[in-house]
Formats: C-alpha cells, sequence, structure tokens
C-alpha cells in the first residue's frame, strides 16, 4: 500500500493531465455563453443556451476523466472503468473534484490488488477486461455510494442549517467563513452551500453577503492565473496554459477554473486559495459590497453596488493568493512537465 501510494503526485499529475482539456474546453465555452449573453445568468435559449449546454458536457466529464487517468496511472488499463465510473458518482453525490480523487484512488488500489489474485489460465485473458473492472467498479461505486455519499448529504445540511443560524450580524467573521467555503472545493459541497445561503439573501433583499461571494468565486482562477506569470518555474506548461484560460473563467465567475492546479498540488494550493478568498471576501463585506446577482466574477459589474469596493476586494483577495501559493511551490521538476501532446514525458505505459 505504502509502496502505491509514495506516487500519489505522479498519480495525481497524470489525472490532471487528461482533465485539463475538459476543464479548458467546458470552462471557456460556459464563460463565452454568459459573456455573450450580457447578463449573469444562464442563457435561456437559442444559440448561446445550446453553447452553455455543450459547455456543461466538458464539466460533466473532468471529474470521471480525472478519477479514470489517476487509477490508470495506478493500475494501468483495468484501473480506467472503476476510477471514472467512480469519479461520476461522485460528482453526482456532490462529492466535487476532491470525492474524484478519493474515488480515483480507491479504485487505483483497489485494482492493484486485484489483479494480485491468483487465478487458472484459462481466466487470466479475461480477468483485465471483464472480472477486475466489473468487480472493481461494484467495490469503489459502492464505497463512494453507500459509505461516503450519505456523510457528505449530512455534511450539507449540517453546514447550511449553521450558515442560517449566524446570521449577518458578525461581517467579519462571515466573510472568512463564506470566502473560505467558496474557495476549499470550488463548485463542491462546500463551495455549494455557501453559495446557495448567498442566493437565497438575495430572495429576501439582502445582497451583501452575495457581494463577497461572488468575489470569492473569482479568486481562485485569478489567483492561479497570477502565480503562473508571477513564477513560471513553478508550473508546468499545461498549468500555464491552463492559467490563461483561468482568466476568462475566474472574469466570468468559474471558480472550477482554479481545479487543474488544485488536484495536481491540494496541499499547497487548496490552503492558499482559501486564505485568498477569505481575504477578498472579508475586505467586501468591509467596504459593503452589495450584488444583486446569483453570480460571481466581474461580469457581474454592472448589477454590484460599490464597484469600486468590488474591484479592490477581488485584487487583495487575487494577490494573497498568488503570493501565497508562489511562496509554498517550488519549481517543478521539468520530468512531469508535458512538452509533447502525447503525454510522453510522463512516462506512461499503455501495456
Amino acid at each position: 500500500m505504502l509502496e502505491l501510494l509514495k506516487d500519489t503526485r505522479k498519480h495525481l499529475m497524470t489525472g490532471v493531465s487528461y482533465m485539463i482539456p475538459f476543464v479548458v474546453a467546458g470552462g471557456v465555452l460556459l464563460a463565452l455563453s454568459v459573456m455573450l449573453s450580457g447578463t449573469p445568468s444562464v442563457p435561456e435559449g437559442g444559440i448561446l443556451k445550446d453553447i452553455w449546454d455543450i459547455g456543461i458536457g466538458g464539466m460533466s466529464l473532468f471529474v470521471p476523466i480525472m478519477a479514470g487517468f489517476i487509477a490508470f496511472s495506478m493500475a494501468d488499463r483495468p484501473g480506467i472503468a472503476p476510477g471514472a465510473i467512480g469519479g461520476y458518482l461522485a460528482s453526482q453525490i456532490g462529492a466535487g473534484f476532491l470525492g474524484g480523487i478519493i474515488a480515483g484512488l480507491l479504485a487505483g488500489i483497489v485494482v492493484f490488488y486485484l489483479k494480485k489474485i491468483k487465478v487458472p489460465n484459462v481466466m487470466r485473458s479475461v480477468m483485465p477486461i471483464f472480472i477486475i473492472p466489473l468487480v472493481g467498479t461494484l467495490i469503489v461505486g459502492g464505497l463512494m455510494v453507500w459509505i461516503i455519499g450519505t456523510p457528505i448529504a449530512g455534511m450539507m445540511e449540517a453546514m447550511t442549517e449553521w450558515l442560517k443560524g449566524m446570521g449577518t450580524g458578525n461581517k467579519v467573521i462571515l466573510g472568512l467563513i463564506l470566502g473560505a467555503m467558496i474557495a476549499f472545493d470550488m463548485g463542491g459541497p462546500v463551495n455549494k452551500v455557501a453559495y446557495g445561503f448567498g442566493v437565497a439573501l438575495i430572495g429576501e433583499g439582502i445582497i451583501t453577503v452575495m457581494g463577497p461571494i461572488g468575489v470569492a468565486i473569482c479568486v481562485p482562477p485569478l489567483g492561479l492565473a497570477l502565480a503562473t506569470f508571477l513564477a513560471p518555474k513553478k508550473y508546468t506548461v499545461e498549468e500555464r496554459e491552463s492559467g490563461k484560460a483561468a482568466i476568462i473563467m475566474g472574469l466570468i465567475g468559474i471558480t472550477e477554473g482554479a481545479i487543474p492546479f488544485a488536484a495536481a498540488d491540494p496541499i499547497r494550493v487548496i490552503p492558499s486559495l482559501v486564505v485568498g478568498s477569505a481575504a477578498g471576501s472579508v475586505t467586501a463585506m468591509l467596504l459593503n459590497v452589495g450584488n444583486n446577482a446569483p453570480w460571481g466574477g466581474w461580469i457581474v459589474l454592472p448589477v454590484v453596488d460599490n464597484v469600486l469596493g468590488y474591484i479592490v476586494a477581488t485584487v487583495v483577495g487575487v494577490v494573497i493568493t498568488a503570493v501565497m501559493v508562489n511562496l509554498l511551490k517550488k519549481p517543478v521538476e521539468e520530468t512531469l512537465v508535458d512538452d509533447s501532446e502525447d503525454l510522453d514525458e510522463l512516462d506512461i505505459s499503455f501495456e
């Protein structure tokens, strides 16, 4: 087990390498549809709604793809199906990309040990294409649905009630909590609870909570985009390219633009995102920034109360994120950098 997990970073990088095109294609199409619609909301119909749906297709696939290729890195081709299906279930139960990482690692471990089972010669040919994917998928899928899913649902309900109980009395504490929650899993269950809380308050006429949330939503992708420009040697070629796409996604309010970075190096990246988004959110709270739209990023500026405060709060969060993550990160080893289009540098075997 320890021998298998010692290369966890390599496994994560493999999953991220295959995931990045899905995040970029899906995220940019989502951003494009919203930007062209001129309103900070999902287009209601026509070709822009079609573009949105295509983008959703890409964003829906990136967690299963990441999980499948994490498992592939650990256990070769028999791990792809259990990993990808586990990643899909992680998305369905609301576990987000962190759930996808767990699913991929679980699938890799399960399949790795299933491959070690001694079977008669007559069964060897069907093991990698039938028995192992079938049994591996059942085990991983069962763990995701029956073991992991229930605690996540309970956690979301408890967090929602906790936030409702806090109210809007203490602005600094509420801003810290909401900003940290938005950045923690970038579209996962914790993020959705904070976002849903802000949207619900808009319906009650309270817009000074959605303002800080709107800032926190765009800080992670913009902060990491800035980080890649400030210290390019600390990021792979793929990450630097993702940083360019993250600018568009951040401005348009798609936090998932930061996921490729967080999935590849969660220990350093996620704390930086949490601190930066919390700082931006608190700044917006103190500046009494309001947001009339259930959205984030700079696309909502036309419906923001105190536009200058919104921009200042965003800049504060972005700079703190970029500086912190670059202080924590070390220059990448060029052996992990993929300069080609076929991922040869990752030393992945397809046999």
